[in-house]
């Protein structure tokens, strides 16, 4: 039987109006501390995303997200935040903030494949 290993996740929202605390999911962050994982995976629904919100900046959305993807990798192309430790880079980057890309509260769980289990809550969760 394979071992379970815990993990935390969030997923990642689109809060085009922080005042009006509306959202739309586009994407996932999982972190198991036991098996050095630490990945998102988002997609911008450009069509579904401007239904939403008209007025929505795609462009700065694909940065925000394309740094969630580079501080998940750590090294230099995190910049100073992929510097630090794994857990502090997933607390980092599920911290409460009031932008227009915001996470979940984060949700524990068991599994014994990390990217299966990131893409499993994608599909649940995003798609």
């Amino acid at each position: 039987m394979q071992d379970k290993h815990l993990f935390e996740y969030a997923v990642i929202r689109v809060v085009p109006r922080v005042e009006r605390e509306e959202f739309v999911n586009v994407g996932v962050i999982l972190y198991c501390r036991s098996l050095g994982f630490l990945h998102t995976v988002y997609e911008l629904n450009e069509e579904r995303l401007l239904a939403f919100c008209k007025d929505l900046d795609l462009e700065e959305l694909r940065e925000r997200l394309q740094a969630f993807e580079r501080i998940c990798k750590g090294r230099s192309e995190g910049g100073p935040i992929g510097q630090l430790s794994i857990a502090e880079r997933f607390r980092w980057l599920t911290a409460a903030r009031s932008t227009v890309v915001q996470t979940s509260a984060v949700h524990p769980g068991l599994c014994t494949d990390a990217p299966d289990m990131l893409n499993h809550l994608y599909t649940q969760l995003v798609l």
